[in-house]
C-alpha cells in the first residue's frame, strides 16, 4: 500500500510539474495572441475613421480584405481543424475521435485567428485560445514522451489555461474543462488543469495588468424586491438561447449552401466584404464584443436601437462564424447576452419602475444566463462572468438566472452547442480510419447503476477491459469480486476505433 501511495504521489508531482510548463507556454502564446488581436483591431478601427474622410480608400481596402480571405482559406484548407472556435475539436480529442498535429494547429490557428478576429469579424478569441492551449498541452506531452492518459490530461490542462489567459479567469478555466470538456470530475485532471490555469493567468496578468477584462463591476447588491424579475429574465434568455442554437446549427449551413460556387475554405471573403460597410458606419461595434460590452451601459440607447443592434450582431456573428474561419462564438454570445440584458432592464425600468442604477447588474446576469442556455454549462458561465468583471457579490442572482435559463433551454430540447458542433464535424462512421489502443476515464456518479455492484455482476460493453480503479489516492487493480462505489474512476482500455461507441453505451446506460 505504501509503495502504491508513493507511486500516486510521484505521478501527481510529475503531472503538476508538466502542468506548470503547459501554463507558462500557454500563457505566453495566448497572451501574444490576445495582444495581437487587440492591436490589429485598434488599427482597423482607426483605419475606418480615416476612410470616413477619404472614402476612396475603401476600394483598395476591399482588395486587402479579399487577400486576407485567401490567406485564411489556404490555412484552413491545409489544416481543417483550425476552423471555428476549436472547442469542439478539443472535446473530440479528449474523446479520442479527433486527432491533430499539435504544431500545425498551433501556428496556423495563431495566424488565422489574428487575421480573422483582428479584422473586426464578430468572432471571439476565447475558442482559439482554448485550442491553442490544448495544442501546447499536447505538444508538451509529445516532447516529454508522455503516455496516452498524460496526453489527454495535458491537452485538457492546456485548454483550461487558454481560457484563463484569454479572460483572466483561472477558476472558470478549470470549471470549463470539468463541466464542458470532460463532463465529470477527475482529481488528476482537476489539479493539473488548475495548476496550468493559475500559471497561465499569472503570465497574462503580468502582460495586461490586474484590470478585469470587462470592467463594468456592479458593486452594489441587487435588492430582494427585484429578485422576482430574475426567473423572468432566465426564461427570456432560455428562449433566446434555443433560437441561437437553432439558427447556428440548422439555418446557417443552408445560407452558405447558396454560395456553393465559392470553395468552402474561402467562404471568409463573404463576411470580410460585408464587414466593410459595418466598419465604415459603426466602427465601435466591430470585433468580438469585449469593448462593446464595457461601453453598452454608457450609451443610453433607446429600446428600438438596442433591438436593431441585437439583430445586427446576431446575424453578422452567425455569418462570421459560418464562414469556417478560425474564431469563436464564446465572446459574441456574451455580447449578445449583454444586449438582451439591457433590453430586459429597459423594459423593467420603463414599465415596472425598477431603479435604473441596476441596469448594469442585469447585463451581467444576462451574459451568464445566455451562455448557459446555449452552452449548457451554468457553473462555467457563472464563474466566468464573476472573474471577468472582478466581483463576487452577484453570485446568487447569477445562479438564479443561469438555472432558469438552463431549465428553459432543456425543456425546449436544446443540446449543448459545442457537443452539437462536434457531431457535425464527424462523419457518419468516424471510427473507420482509427485503429490503435486507447484508454479513458469513466467516473462513477451518484445516479450510476454500478454503485455497490461487483465488476462480475455488470454486463459491460464488448471489446473493453477495466485496467485499474482509482478511489481517492488509492489505485486498485480490479478483479471480478471488486466492488464499485460512487466517486470511483474506472480506467477503461479498448481499441480506439470503438472508444466513442463504448463511451456512448456507458453514458446511455448510466453505468
Amino acid at each position: 500500500m505504501k509503495h502504491s501511495l508513493f507511486t500516486i504521489k510521484d505521478r501527481r508531482i510529475r503531472y503538476i510539474a508538466k502542468g506548470i510548463l503547459v501554463g507558462i507556454f500557454t500563457g505566453i502564446v495566448v497572451s501574444l495572441f490576445r495582444l495581437g488581436v487587440e492591436k490589429i483591431l485598434e488599427s482597423i478601427v482607426q483605419l475606418y475613421a480615416l476612410f470616413r474622410s477619404e472614402p476612396i480608400w475603401l476600394l483598395p481596402w476591399a482588395v486587402v480584405s479579399i487577400l486576407a480571405a485567401l490567406i485564411i482559406g489556404l490555412l484552413v484548407k491545409s489544416e481543417p481543424n483550425i476552423k471555428g472556435s476549436g472547442i469542439p475539436q478539443v472535446e473530440g480529442q479528449v474523446q479520442g475521435v479527433i486527432h491533430v498535429q499539435w504544431w500545425s494547429i498551433l501556428w496556423k490557428k495563431f495566424i488565422g485567428g489574428l487575421i480573422a478576429i483582428g479584422s473586426g469579424l464578430f468572432l471571439g478569441r476565447e475558442g482559439p485560445s482554448i485550442q491553442l492551449g490544448a495544442a501546447v498541452g499536447l505538444g508538451t506531452s509529445k516532447l516529454t514522451k508522455g503516455d496516452e492518459t498524460e496526453e489527454t490530461v495535458l491537452l485538457s490542462s492546456g485548454a483550461g489555461a487558454g481560457l484563463a489567459a484569454a479572460f483572466n479567469a483561472p477558476v472558470a478555466g478549470l470549471m470549463f474543462v470539468l463541466e464542458e470538456v470532460h463532463h465529470n470530475f477527475s482529481p488528476l485532471v482537476a489539479v493539473t488543469t488548475f495548476t496550468s490555469a493559475i500559471v497561465a493567468n499569472f503570465v497574462s496578468l503580468t502582460i495586461f495588468g490586474l484590470t478585469p477584462v470587462i470592467n463594468i463591476r456592479a458593486v452594489t447588491f441587487l435588492p430582494l424586491q427585484y429578485y422576482i424579475y430574475l426567473p423572468c429574465l432566465g426564461i427570456f434568455l432560455g428562449l433566446a438561447g434555443w433560437l441561437y442554437n437553432k439558427v447556428l446549427l440548422d439555418i446557417l449551413p443552408k445560407f452558405y449552401q447558396r454560395f456553393s460556387f465559392i470553395p468552402k475554405h474561402f467562404n471568409s471573403v463573404i463576411p470580410l466584404l460585408l464587414l466593410i460597410p459595418i466598419g465604415y458606419y459603426l466602427p465601435s461595434i466591430i470585433g468580438g464584443g469585449s469593448g462593446f460590452i464595457v461601453q453598452l451601459p454608457k450609451w443610453n440607447l433607446s429600446l428600438f436601437i438596442l433591438i436593431a443592434l441585437f439583430i445586427l450582431r446576431f446575424v453578422f456573428s452567425m455569418v462570421s462564424y459560418g464562414a469556417s474561419v478560425p474564431g469563436g462564438i464564446f465572446l459574441p454570445i456574451l455580447s449578445l447576452g449583454a444586449i438582451l440584458g439591457t433590453i430586459f432592464a429597459q423594459l423593467m425600468i420603463h414599465y415596472f419602475q425598477m431603479d435604473a442604477r441596476y441596469l448594469t447588474h442585469f447585463i451581467l446576469f444576462a451574459m451568464a444566463g445566455y451562455f448557459t442556455a446555449i452552452g449548457k454549462a451554468p457553473l462555467t458561465a457563472i464563474l466566468l462572468v464573476t472573474e471577468m468583471v472582478g466581483g463576487l457579490n452577484q453570485l446568487m442572482p447569477l445562479a438564479v438566472v443561469s438555472l432558469t435559463a438552463y431549465i428553459t433551454a432543456d425543456f425546449l430540447g436544446s443540446k449543448p452547442i459545442y457537443e452539437s458542433l462536434l457531431e457535425k464535424l464527424l462523419p457518419v462512421d468516424h471510427s473507420i480510419s482509427i485503429n490503435k489502443p486507447y484508454s479513458f476515464i469513466h467516473p462513477i456518479e451518484a445516479n450510476s447503476h454500478l454503485a455497490k455492484k461487483a465488476i462480475k455482476d455488470v454486463q459491460w460493453p464488448e471489446d473493453m477491459i477495466i485496467s485499474s480503479l482509482h478511489r481517492g489516492n488509492e489505485r486498485i487493480l480490479p478483479h471480478g469480486e471488486t466492488k464499485i462505489y460512487i466517486g470511483d474512476h474506472l480506467i477503461i482500455n479498448c481499441d480506439l476505433k470503438k472508444a466513442s461507441t463504448i463511451q456512448q453505451i456507458l453514458k446511455e446506460k448510466q453505468i
